[in-house]
């Protein structure tokens, strides 16, 4: 079964175009079924590239997924047209009445400043705080992640002495996790920030380690007690994202290596090969699959049982 989108989304036409399954919000409504409702709070500055990494990842499932597009109330996008922000998303105050299967909370390229001094972060708070009643499932990306585990466990954020940044192959540490169903016993996964949390930390407030490194710590965690799992690398990234990032600092003069593990003989000139693809499809359609077997059919229910 496809996700269902508006027809004039920019994903929309990128994800047809692959091949990933589809559907206008017309031909949905003509389903006798029930949709899983799934949130996507984009943080990001560039909202339509990771609307669209996103949705690609959960629309290939075999389940119909209603996404609503979700924003801060009043931090305004400087990075995305104010056309696109108000054909496309709702504000959280618009939203928080309303009861969803899952949520994706994204990163944000802020890893320098403490939570506090984020300027929606009393209205984040209030969301996390939501989706304890509100959702049944959340799933906080790198900075979205860390921002759950300080504010449910403080676990705080440590700063990296450099970058990381690259292509790392984790471990698989719960190859029983319905959420690590089909996962190899390892994979790599693209890296690309300046912060971590580490593991006897994260541990000690009794979230699971699901993939592990030595070299960049937790990638995947499990907090049970709030129905959440958190990632803090980047399964969603196309094959040219962490070119691009390199690109850009490359321009901007701001020191950055090569990304490691990335290009051919890290060269730079040659194509990065993508080799993340299929175990981001896995994680993804892993976790749609588990709110499809576990949440309530009646969404009032939602938060309460």
């Amino acid at each position: 079964m496809p996700i269902t989108l508006p027809r004039d989304l920019p994903a929309y036409d990128v994800l047809d175009n692959e091949g990933v399954m589809v559907m206008s919000e017309d031909a949905a409504t003509r389903q006798d079924i029930r949709p899983l409702r799934i949130g996507l709070l984009n943080l990001m500055p560039l909202k339509i590239t990771t609307e669209t990494q996103f949705t690609r990842l959960i629309g290939a499932t075999p389940l119909q997924i209603n996404l609503t597009l979700i924003r801060m109330t009043e931090h305004q996008s400087r990075h995305t047209a104010p056309e696109h922000m108000e054909a496309f998303y709702h504000s959280f105050q618009d939203v928080k009445d309303q009861r969803f299967d899952g949520l994706l909370i994204t990163g944000s390229p802020i890893e320098h400043l403490p939570f506090e001094d984020v300027t929606y972060w009393d209205e984040l708070r209030e969301v996390m705080d939501w989706t304890q009643t509100n959702v049944h499932s959340t799933f906080g990306v790198c900075w979205g992640g860390m921002a759950m585990a300080w504010h449910f466990h403080g676990v705080r954020k440590h700063v990296l002495e450099k970058k990381a940044f690259g292509c790392f192959r984790v471990n698989n540490e719960a190859p029983a996790s319905p959420y690590l169903r089909g996962f190899s016993d390892d994979c790599i996964v693209p890296v690309s920030r300046w912060t971590e949390l580490r593991r006897d930390e994260v541990e000690a407030a009794g979230m699971n380690v699901l993939l592990g490194s030595s070299e960049t710590g937790p990638c995947l965690i499990e907090d049970t007690a709030h129905r959440a799992l958190h990632i803090f690398n980047h399964f969603e990234y196309d094959s040219d994202t962490l070119h691009r990032e390199y690109e850009r600092d490359v321009l901007s003069g701001t020191p950055v290596e090569v990304p490691g593990n990335y290009y051919p003989c890290d060269d730079p000139t040659q194509p990065p090969l993508n080799r993340w693809r299929s175990h981001a499809h896995l994680l993804y359609g892993n976790w749609i699959n588990q709110i499809y077997q576990t949440t309530p059919y009646d969404l009032a229910q939602i938060g309460q049982v």
